[in-house]
């Protein structure tokens, strides 16, 4: 017992005292600096990614401009300029900088054109919904995804879900519908947001799957993958703004001149892009698991500031739903953990990493 003790009292002081602990690289490192650094990376993710979701809401709910369509191919140019650059540092800075020598090849572009279709989709529907329902119902509004996760792996994929994982499904969807159910209460819902974001929904889990098809056209690299799906994004949404008449919008733009305008657009590009860097750093200093946890965490956050910058007043079934959602996410990654663990999968731990970043890349306001 008491040598129990004495070495619980030992791990205690040496870690209290800062002992240095070898990892695979081989440099050693404190527990207090792995634990800052680990402290610092989440504290980043979560600044990039809510500052992200309110950029964007103030960028798309500018009413003298009404061109979504506009807004996020702009980001998706600066997504594609902010990769130039870094392959630029990459070869300046080797050492400091670490981003793939990309050359733009057509063939690979054909082969990433499907996802792209639906990658354009994706974030065109969840800047929709984000325009529609504001910051404080986005994360009800956009919750399903796990929910079609979970559908469209059986439809498309042939791939069956446990009880426990289905009934983690059921609870997102009595908090959607709950959360739902009370936003029309309070007269504030607006039932083309909510479509847009169950749509939006849809298009995440498809894009999780088509990103899985495609990854060998890029060498199963996440960057590369943004780089092709970003400029077939760009192409893509020239023909789109024409259709839907935003050229006219934009041509009647008082504020078209305006370099605190177009400040606050680029800025919202780089955050499109900064979050796939935050989102890998995440993973690699702590886990998927944990990354799923933290961004589950965040959207609380993310409600609760929108709500306290708003002075709104909201029904404890308001809250509810969102912790009902919120609640649901996290008990489905925690029941998916388990089973991972129980049926170990063939696959090096960098490719897993890299196949979980694209469902939060981009320009989402996840």
């Amino acid at each position: 017992m008491n040598r129990t003790q004495l070495k619980r009292s030992s791990i205690l002081r040496m870690a209290l005292a800062g002992s240095e602990t070898m990892y695979p690289d081989g440099h050693g490192e404190t527990f207090i600096l792995r634990a800052v650094r680990i402290g610092a990376v989440v504290a980043l993710y979560w600044f990039v990614s809510i500052t992200m979701v309110f950029l964007n809401n103030y960028l798309l709910d500018n009413r003298e401009l009404d061109a979504p369509l506009f807004v996020t191919f702009y980001q998706c140019l600066v997504t594609v300029g902010l990769c130039w650059l870094m392959q630029l540092l990459s070869k300046v800075c080797p050492g400091l900088i670490d981003f793939p020598s990309v050359k733009f090849d057509l063939k690979t572009s054909r082969e990433v054109l499907p996802l792209s279709i639906v990658f354009i989709s994706m974030i065109t529907f969840n800047n929709l919904c984000l325009k529609h329902v504001g910051v404080a119902f986005y994360t009800v509004g956009r919750s399903l995804s796990t929910v079609f996760n979970v559908l469209l792996s059986y439809i498309i994929l042939k791939q069956t879900t446990s009880l426990q994982a289905i009934m983690c499904c059921g609870v997102i969807l009595g908090g959607f519908w709950l959360g739902v159910d009370q936003e029309g209460m309070t007269g504030t819902l607006s039932w083309t947001g909510v479509f847009f974001g169950v749509v939006a929904s849809a298009c995440v889990s498809l894009n999780a799957i088509f990103t899985k098809k495609v990854m060998p056209a890029v060498d199963g690299n996440i960057w590369k993958l943004s780089y092709y799906n970003n400029i077939n994004a760009c192409v893509l949404f020239l023909p789109l703004i024409l259709l839907f008449g935003e050229l006219g919008s934009l041509a009647s733009f008082s504020r078209s001149s305006d370099l605190k305008f177009w400040g606050m657009m680029t800025l919202g590009g780089v955050f499109g892009f900064a979050i796939g860097y935050v989102t890998g750093l995440q993973i690699k200093f702590t886990s998927p698991l944990t990354h799923n946890v933290s961004g589950t965490a965040k959207a609380c956050a993310q409600t609760v500031i929108a709500v306290v910058y708003n002075s709104s007043s909201k029904s404890l079934l308001w809250w509810t739903s969102n912790m009902m959602v919120l609640g649901g996410s996290s008990a489905y990654t925690w029941v998916k953990s388990l089973e991972m663990k129980k049926t170990p999968q063939r696959v090096p731990p960098d490719s897993a990493k890299e196949k979980l970043l694209p469902g939060e890349k981009g320009n989402l306001g996840v």
